[in-house]
């Protein structure tokens, strides 16, 4: 947003020059980006200066050049070619010397027109940019000096110009007269000397004839709603004051009506809407609730499909505007309007937003509705525009001001107690200071004395309903930077959880970095058209937002995994094939209802997310390193590990068949709780995401992990005295037996001496029956207590082998 600063001080009397002005925006909670001084033309003439024609001949080549000579101001006279009809000796122009940029962009250099030598040139109005004459050039009063640069004789102004943004909550400062009004009490609060100017309006408006009459048919949607009917005004350009206060904000122009509606909108914070009241079909206004599938085309071209929840400004026949968003393009103000309907209106933000959303519009007018208009200016500022519109188009009121007020907006009155702000405060600032303050921000004290009080929040703070929220405003004014540090403090302190959550994800982040992968955070809103098709997490289980900010962001996340797809997207779409990544994040989900009617409510919780893709760079000492399942789950296993977690004692499954082509889930053993998903991403699910190539990822549940992580106790013990022994076995086995189970049998037959058990080489193939498999499994054997003799290892062998065969049927090779 922009303020122009000789605009802010019709309102905000005071002697800060722009950069104080901006100073103390920024300390009241108005976040300044920049302040720029702007020309009143482009480039201020520089290089243009006053010169005086010495000598002025024909041109020997020409029948319409002439040779001149010119003092401006220099050592020596300039020779200046001139086309210009009325150029003549003694005359006083405005020169542009060499190097010199004017409008347009149009730079002088030193030429050579016909063969005589030109060294800059005499210039007209119009190639100046202060006028629209090209007749001939600009001859200047018989006192101007020569050398006096023209930015100065013609007295051109610099404007210098705020841009700074708001908070949602203080669309207040969304004006000219926002922004002086706080700036008044920040100067107030400080005792320096200074005027709020309120911009004038008549207190009533009427005139003879027949005002437009208006029906709101919606008071929900509209509690305040007025119509000035204005005939005989006159469409053209606006007045040269009017024009270049828009265009100093880096608005264009249109005509002067619509320009008075956009001059308030900027001065005032309240939007306005003119109607070109013979376009008003039934000669009625009526404010309504669009129906259902309802049309309008939009001043942009738009035929846009309504909804039952718009409020629209209606005819007899037709939806005319959009109310509090978009006008229509049938019924605004054109060149040959002659009589306008002015509508000054307060709309509910909440019906404003909805349709600004639904419809992806965002306007000045609904940036300002939605967030909270000022109710009292609605009125006001409408009579401000009737008198603005007469002055600068003609034309008379007919009848009275049409005023509807379905739901007053009162004033929010709060109980205060000044000691009790204080204490809030942190300091003693003074009763004086506080009641200084609340004054200047136009607060109204209702009743009360002695420090405690009952006051009434001005209308324009759509937010201030309580006391804290009137002490921020104080503290605001008065200065955060004004509150000194106490030179002790007393807090008290809260025992932590044992482990720390935020070590331990910490710790896990670390060991992710560590072995290559990189964190990303994604937006926990999403697309519901992802769940569509998915059964693991149904497109009815999704959490919906109600006012969504658009269709890609309609829905809360159900899972990590198709965030991390769109980031590996992304990536690849950029030519980076390779990546692993990871993130820590919230995923939510809508409870299924209970016996097909009491709704559960939502669940939320927090996953881990880990992704690979592609193969890792060549290098000379070796070859690529391709991303594949078994690799993921040797970070998910040693992870896993690291807290003292036998991934091998986990429940196992296969992962989902519409998230994985081939993956395993690890569920708690006899809980039920999983833990864990990993596997290789269906390629059906990549492709929707526009990725070709394999991905692998794991999904792990937070809450779960930590439950196991909080569970282990750490022992420790001396590292043994007695040997480990070594022994092998090759095992013929059906497809169906897993490695899993295999060592879950290992340990149950031999417990008291197996210390580790370990895959290290799976064969099919050459005199491997169909539907068999080899595994070749190594066995570490120790006794804390003793040597382990050849009896002891054949003995525990022995049991081991037996408990393979009886229960898995294999075979020694």
């Amino acid at each position: 947003m922009k303020v122009s600063y000789s605009w802010l001080k019709d309102y905000l009397k005071c002697e800060l020059t722009p950069q104080e002005i901006a100073d103390a925006m920024t300390s009241i909670g108005i976040e300044v980006d920049s302040v720029e001084e702007q020309e009143e033309i482009p480039g201020g003439l520089e290089g243009v200066v006053v010169a005086r024609v010495l000598t002025c001949e024909m041109h020997p080549d020409s029948d319409h050049l002439h040779i001149t000579t010119v003092d401006d101001g220099s050592a020596e006279p300039v020779q200046v070619v001139c086309g210009a009809p009325n150029v003549a000796a003694g005359q006083k122009v405005l020169f542009a010397r060499i190097g010199t940029v004017l409008p347009g962009d149009f730079k002088i250099k030193k030429s050579k027109i016909r063969g005589v030598e030109s060294f800059g040139m005499i210039c007209a109005e119009d190639e100046l940019g202060i006028g629209a004459s090209h007749d001939g050039i600009m001859v200047l009063p018989e006192d101007a000096v020569p050398g006096t640069p023209a930015k100065e004789f013609l007295g051109l102004k610099t404007e210098a110009v705020i841009e700074y943004e708001i908070t949602a909550n203080r669309v207040d400062a969304a004006s000219h007269w926002g922004v002086a009004r706080d700036l008044y009490a920040y100067l107030v609060a400080r005792d320096i000397p200074c005027a709020l100017v309120r911009p004038e309006a008549p207190e009533k408006i009427s005139g003879e004839g027949k005002a437009i009459p208006v029906e709101v048919l919606d008071g929900e949607g509209a509690p305040l709603y007025s119509g000035i009917t204005v005939r005989g005004v006159k469409v053209g350009p606006s007045p040269e004051w009017l024009q270049k206060k828009l265009l100093s904000i880096g608005h264009n122009p249109i005509n002067n009506v619509v320009d008075i509606s956009n001059f308030i909108l900027f001065e005032l914070g309240q939007p306005l809407h003119t109607f070109d009241a013979d376009k008003i079909g039934g000669g009625k206004v009526i404010v309504r609730r669009a129906a259902e599938g309802e049309h309008i085309i939009t001043l942009d071209g738009a035929d846009r499909t309504l909804h039952a929840n718009d409020v629209v400004i209606a005819d007899a026949d037709r939806a005319m505007c959009i109310a509090g968003v978009f006008g229509g393009n049938d019924s605004g103000v054109t060149e040959e309007t002659v009589n306008v309907f002015i509508e000054g209106a307060y709309f509910d933000p909440g019906s404003i937003r909805k349709t600004s959303k639904t419809q992806v519009l965002q306007t000045d007018a609904s940036f300002r509705y939605e967030r909270g208009a000022d109710p009292a200016m609605a009125f006001y500022a409408a009579r401000r525009a009737a008198a603005l519109i007469l002055e600068t188009a003609g034309g008379k009121i007919c009848g009275n001001m049409v005023e509807v007020v379905s739901r007053p907006v009162e004033k929010a009155l709060i109980p205060v107690n000044f000691d009790r702000i204080e204490a809030f405060i942190g300091k003693k600032i003074g009763h004086e200071t506080i009641e200084k303050i609340l004054k200047a921000l136009q607060y109204e004290f209702v009743s009360g004395k002695d420090g405690d009080f009952v006051i009434a929040a001005p209308t324009y703070m759509v937010d201030v309903t309580r006391e804290c929220d009137v002490v921020e405003e104080i503290l605001r004014v008065y200065g955060y930077n004004n509150i000194e540090l106490p030179v002790s403090m007393r807090i008290s302190v809260n025992p932590s959880a044992t482990p720390e959550p935020e070590a331990v994800r910490n710790n896990i982040s670390n060991f992710l970095a560590a072995n290559g992968f990189n964190e990303v955070m994604n937006n926990s809103l999403t697309k519901e058209e992802y769940y569509t098709s998915l059964k693991t997490f149904p497109a009815e289980a999704c959490a919906r937002l109600v006012n969504p900010l658009s269709s890609d962001l309609n829905v809360m996340r159900q899972t990590l995994l198709l965030s991390g797809l769109e980031v590996i997207a992304y990536n690849l779409n950029r030519q980076i094939p390779y990546l692993r990544i990871f993130e820590f994040g919230s995923v939510y989900r809508r409870l299924p209802e209970k016996d097909g009617r009491t709704l559960e409510g939502y669940e939320e919780h927090q996953n881990y997310s880990i992704l690979m893709t592609g193969a890792s760079p060549k290098e000379w000492r070796k070859g690529q390193e391709k991303s594949d399942f078994f690799q993921l789950k040797g970070y998910v296993d040693l992870l896993l590990k690291r807290y003292r977690i036998d991934a091998s004692m986990m429940e196992t499954d296969a992962a989902p068949s519409d998230i994985f082509s081939e993956g395993v889930t690890y569920t708690l053993p006899g809980q039920g709780q999983l833990l864990a998903t990993f596997g290789v991403i269906n390629p059906a699910l990549a492709k929707k995401f526009g990725i070709r190539q394999s991905v692998c990822a794991a999904e792990i549940s937070w809450p779960v992990l930590f439950t196991l992580i909080k569970r282990d106790k750490f022992s420790f013990k001396p590292l043994p005295r007695f040997p480990e022994v070594s022994r092998d076995l090759a095992l013929l086995l059906d497809e169906s037996v897993s490695y899993a189970d295999l060592r879950k049998s290992a340990l149950r037959s031999a417990k008291k001496l197996v210390r580790e058990v370990s895959l290290f080489d799976v064969y099919r193939g050459d005199k491997i029956p169909a539907g068999k498999k080899q595994y070749a499994i190594n066995f570490i054997l120790q006794d804390p207590e003793r040597t382990l003799t050849d009896a002891d290892v054949e003995g525990a062998m022995g049991r081991i082998l037996a408990a393979f065969q009886r229960e898995f049927g294999a075979v020694l090779r």
